[in-house]
C-alpha cells in the first residue's frame, strides 16, 4: 500500500485495529509480517483472503465495539473452516495508539522506497498500456519519453519523465531495475538495450520486436558494442503464445514476465504481495 493511502486511512477512522499474521507454520497464504487495518466500517491491506481474513475482521471487530486493547487468534487452515492451505497460523490483533500508527507509516514508507523500479521507455500504446497495470502492483514504474505529447495521453498512476536523452535514464537507475524497451525508434530501442545490458546488475530487460530486430540487434551489439553478450536480452517481449498483438493484451504479458523476473530475487520481496 502506499504511504498516502494509510495516512489517509488512520487519519479518517477514529479506532482501528491492526490485524498481523505473528506465526506461520506450514503452507499459509501470507507469509509472517504480513498486516491489515481495521476500523467500524473498513479494512485496508489484506492478511490473505478466504475464511481466515473473514474469522480476523469479525474478530477485530469485535474487539474494536468492547473497547479491548488487544488479542490474539491460533487458526488452523484446514477443512474445519473452509480452506485448504493446510498450515496454522497465529493472528494478534492491537488496537493502535499514536505511536503504533507512526510505526506502521515508517513501516510502508520503508516498503516504498524499497520497490524495485521499472522502467518503461516509450509512451505510445503498448507503453502506456503497461504503464496502466504498473500502477496497480508492487514496484515503482517510470515511463520514459521524449514526446511531451505522448506522455500526456497517460493517466496512469506512476512516474513520467520527459527526457531527451533517455539513456541516462538506464544509467542513473538503482540496481535490479527492469528496463522495457519499446520506443518509436528502432535505433533508439537498440541504444538503450544496449546500455541496460552494458549494466549487468539489472533484474530484467526487454525490447519489443520480432526474431528478426533480435537478430539484428544482435549483430549490432557485436559490432558496435564490442561484442557485448546479448543473452540477458528478452526479445520478443510478452511471448506467451498469443497471436493477440492489442496493446493491452501484450502488455499483460509483458507485465507477468517482469513481475516473475522481480519476485525471483529476494531483495525485491515485497510484504504486499500475497501467495496462493
Amino acid at each position: 500500500m502506499r504511504p498516502e493511502t494509510l495516512i489517509s486511512f488512520l487519519r479518517r477512522e477514529p479506532a482501528v485495529m491492526r490485524v498481523e499474521l505473528t506465526r506461520v507454520r506450514g503452507s499459509s497464504p501470507r507469509e509472517e509480517g504480513a498486516e491489515m487495518f481495521v476500523s467500524a466500517a473498513e479494512v485496508l491491506g489484506t492478511i490473505g483472503g478466504g475464511q481466515l481474513e473473514y474469522m480476523a475482521l469479525d474478530e477485530a471487530r469485535k474487539l474494536l465495539i468492547n473497547s479491548v486493547l488487544s488479542g490474539v487468534m491460533d487458526v488452523p487452515l484446514g477443512p474445519e473452516i473452509g480452506q485448504c492451505c493446510g498450515g496454522r497460523v497465529e493472528v494478534s490483533l492491537t488496537l493502535m495508539d499514536q505511536a503504533a500508527c507512526d510505526a506502521a507509516i515508517a513501516r510502508v514508507v520503508a516498503d516504498e522506497a524499497a520497490l524495485p523500479h521499472v522502467y518503461v521507455f516509450g509512451a505510445g500504446h503498448v507503453g502506456r498500456a503497461l504503464a496502466d497495470l504498473f500502477q496497480h502492483l508492487p514496484v515503482r514504474c517510470v515511463l520514459v519519453d521524449n514526446r511531451a505529447d505522448e506522455l500526456a495521453l497517460s493517466h496512469a498512476q506512476v512516474e513520467k519523465r520527459l527526457s531527451a536523452l533517455p539513456e541516462a535514464e538506464v544509467r542513473s537507475a538503482p540496481a535490479k531495475s527492469a528496463f522495457i524497451v519499446l520506443t518509436h525508434d528502432h535505433a533508439l530501442d537498440f541504444l538503450l538495450s544496449a546500455e541496460a545490458l552494458e549494466r549487468k546488475d539489472t533484474a530484467w530487460v526487454g525490447m519489443i520486436g520480432s526474431a528478426t530486430k533480435r537478430a539484428k540487434f544482435n549483430s549490432f551489439a557485436r559490432k558496435e558494442c564490442g561484442g557485448l553478450t546479448t543473452d540477458a536480452l528478452n526479445c520478443p517481449i510478452g511471448a506467451s503464445g498469443s497471436r493477440d498483438k492489442r496493446p493491452p493484451v501484450i502488455a499483460a504479458a509483458v507485465v507477468a514476465e517482469v513481475i516473475a523476473a522481480l519476485t525471483s530475487e529476494p531483495a525485491a520481496q515485497s510484504p504486499e504481495r500475497a501467495t496462493p
